[in-house]
């Protein structure tokens, strides 16, 4: 699957106001991991006790909730009743800005980073176990 622009926001025992990004991910070739921020996020599967229940994903390393979605077209990803800035990877707010069709960034509402390419490899021997 090609990369894609998408919000990722940490949601175990951050009440909606987790750390929030919006950036490029990669998917796998199942579209079940999403790649993002040195993390490997994988879709859950049926009932997990131990997530959030507006989780969608969880991080492979550190058992960790996430929710990722496509952006918004308002530019209002975050959980109605959550808060924070929504860090966003300074190599795509161009695209960003066009896809939400915004003139510029509110400064208020978000903070620039510098968000780094995720080396899938480092969670190929990591996932494979886990479907074991």
């Amino acid at each position: 699957m090609k990369s894609q622009i998408m919000y990722i926001e940490h949601k175990s025992d951050q009440n909606d106001r987790g750390n929030a990004w919006i950036g490029q991910v990669d998917f796998s070739k199942s579209g079940q991991t999403v790649y993002f921020n040195n993390l490997a996020f994988k879709k859950m599967k049926g009932t997990h006790y131990a997530y959030s229940e507006y989780s969608n994903y969880y991080d492979l390393e550190h058992r960790q909730a996430y929710w990722i979605s496509g952006i918004k077209k308002n530019g209002q990803d975050r959980h109605w009743a959550g808060g924070g800035k929504i860090k966003i990877d300074r190599k795509i707010i161009s695209e960003y800005l066009n896809l939400v069709e915004f003139e510029e960034l509110d400064d208020m509402q978000f903070e620039i980073v510098d968000i780094e390419k995720t080396d899938k490899s480092k969670f190929y021997d990591l996932e494979n176990s886990l479907t074991q």
